[in-house]
């Protein structure tokens, strides 16, 4: 059959189909323009970047890279080029949802024995961090550019161009980031860090001091014009090895050969029916999609819609739900490439179903054991690696519906204290265990060649029965991580809160042990009756970096922590 053009239809009706048609285009085009995007984290500068992205019709990968790039320079004591990340991306067309890890990995000549001391006990924490021993090759870049690769739309370049403006011109230290170079002890004996933030008498520049990054800015145009390449071969990835290396305090093993082989790994997300939803997480080598699922299935078990939000009743299911999923947490999760991890069977109903019989509602009967969720499975030991929490996390959702929950971290604050290129570098390697072995066997989470430590990283999303997106979340906070993001869900699933409201909610936290209560908040009132239960109640300052975005039926509503720094913005595509 031939094709149907206009020219075949006689004027008068030509002129008609004509306006038809341009009215339907500019109706299009308006319903097109008019379309909503939004981007919640964890610093204004870097959400702008994203928000500029986003506005010049940018993909929410786009805008991912731009806000990342920014975060590098301006919030350098929790994420940047120089760590690793876990990144969602849920495509509003086919509603396919993809999950990338670039979670940093061990050097190739690393051994078991690597945080031990000569007479085999294990390094206290500080010992490990500082230096050139902690840090994995970085996988923020090649993770980048491999979701840049499949869902970009602007050119790679062009998301560099805010991050090397302020690196050029500099921003003005604001009072967190003042605050954390005052009160650290270790980033002033590293001599790049130490010129960059401190003044010739040792004390943090001043807050609203103007700083600049040329360093930084140099690094960020040659990855902005050679690619993920650029990062991984040549000049910075010399810097990086030299530096590692090079540290005279504790020098670290890792190679020009790590750099080059280094690949970030598209995987299976991991996912689960809570209640009418479903909700998806990242799978290992974070234990926080799996852990997060399990929490929120024994919760079913219970009425959780019906319970008083801020009760010492609703604490204390969510507490031993949390404290059953950490149980096996602690014994199952890692590096899926080198242990034998039941995912299938940590998330079956049957298993999870048993698991929930465990929990006393109102009388704590913590700590929990590890459960078996596989007849056959093999002797493992429990993990004891420390986690501490310098993390961020954004939650982006473009003009055309798609969407990237993306967490990001250089581990400790200020990572391993480290800089090369002008970018801090991770310490990613303490997220392993420090012992490789306990008297239960083997620790899945010890340090190997090539192996990627275990996270709590908890990048999230959440759907509808039909599959339409319905919340986008994560959060900062160690291992925390998987209560803060756990409690966000529950505040807005069942107890109907907004994004804001459910992300400013009291924290409690439980991870198998204490229940931490966030300190100076009405929740730390119920200590005493939640000790009455059996609990350990511990209250403290509880600091997560929680955004997020809820697609609702009467428009967009995001969140920002206000426990931090962060902001939400929005706006429509050009």
């Amino acid at each position: 059959m031939a094709a149907f053009s206009l020219l075949q239809v006689p004027s008068w009706r030509r002129v008609l189909a004509l306006s038809l048609f341009c009215l339907l285009l500019a109706t299009a085009l308006r319903a097109e323009a008019d379309q909503k995007f939004m981007i919640a984290a964890a610093n204004p500068l870097a959400a702008e970047a994203g928000r500029d992205m986003l506005a010049r019709g940018g993909s929410a990968v786009d805008a991912a890279i731009a806000t990342q790039m920014v975060l590098t320079l301006v919030e350098p004591q929790s994420s940047g080029i120089g760590g690793g990340a876990f990144l969602l991306y849920f495509d509003s067309e086919t509603k396919e949802l993809e999950t990338f890890d670039g979670r940093e990995t061990a050097p190739a000549a690393v051994t078991e024995t690597h945080f031990l001391k000569s007479d085999g006990s294990r390094k206290k924490f500080y010992e490990a961090v500082v230096g050139g021993g902690s840090v994995g090759v970085p996988g923020v870049v090649a993770l980048l550019a491999k979701a840049h690769q499949d869902h970009g739309k602007l050119p790679w370049k062009d998301l560099f161009e805010p991050a090397i403006k302020l690196a050029e011109e500099g921003f003005l230290i604001s009072q967190r980031l003042h605050y954390l170079l005052d009160r650290d002890k270790y980033l002033k004996t590293k001599a790049a860090a130490a010129t960059y933030f401190y003044n010739v008498d040792g004390t943090a520049k001043l807050e609203g001091t103007r700083l600049k990054n040329p360093a930084l800015a140099a690094t960020f145009k040659k990855i902005a014009e050679g690619g993920a390449g650029a990062f991984y071969y040549g000049e910075i990835a010399k810097a990086i090895v030299e530096t590692v290396r090079g540290d005279n305090q504790n020098p670290g093993l890792l190679t020009l050969e790590d750099m080059t082989n280094y690949n970030a790994i598209k995987r299976k997300p991991v996912c689960a029916p809570y209640r009418t939803h479903h909700v998806c997480g990242m799978g290992p080598p974070t234990s926080g999609g799996i852990t997060l699922l399990q929490a929120l299935r024994i919760l079913e078990t219970w009425d959780m819609p019906t319970i008083n939000p801020g009760s010492a009743e609703a604490i204390d299911l969510i507490a031993q739900a949390s404290a059953l999923a950490f149980a096996d947490r602690g014994k199952y999760l890692g590096d899926g490439d080198f242990i034998d991890i039941p995912i299938k069977g940590l998330l079956s109903e049957e298993y999870l179903g048993a698991r929930a019989k465990l929990a006393k509602p109102g009388e704590s009967p913590l700590p929990f054991q590890a459960g078996t969720p596989v007849k056959k499975q093999g002797s493992l030991g429990l993990d004891n690696a420390i986690e501490l929490p310098s993390t961020s996390h954004f939650s982006i959702l473009d003009s055309m519906g798609n969407a990237v929950s993306m967490t990001t971290s250089v581990e400790n604050v200020f990572g391993s204290r480290l800089m090369a290129g002008g970018f801090i570098l991770n310490n990613q390697l303490t997220d392993f265990s420090f012992s490789p072995t306990s008297e239960d066997g083997p620790v899945a989470n010890r340090i190997e060649p090539n192996k990627r430590p275990r996270s709590s990283m908890s990048p999230t999303m959440v759907f509808d029965g039909d599959g339409n997106l319905e919340m986008i979340i994560g959060s900062p906070g160690g291992s925390r991580i998987i209560g803060y993001v756990l409690k966000t869900i529950i505040a807005s699933l069942d107890w109907n809160m907004d994004m804001q409201t459910a992300i400013a909610m009291p924290h409690f936290i439980n991870r198998n042990g204490s229940l931490d209560l966030e300190a100076d908040t009405p929740l730390a009132d119920l200590q005493p009756e939640l000790e009455a239960m059996g609990h350990d109640v511990k209250v403290r300052t509880l600091n997560s970096g929680l955004h997020g975005i809820r697609i609702t039926d009467s428009g967009l509503d995001g969140g920002a922590d206000p426990r931090r720094e962060g902001v939400v913005l929005s706006g429509s595509a050009e």
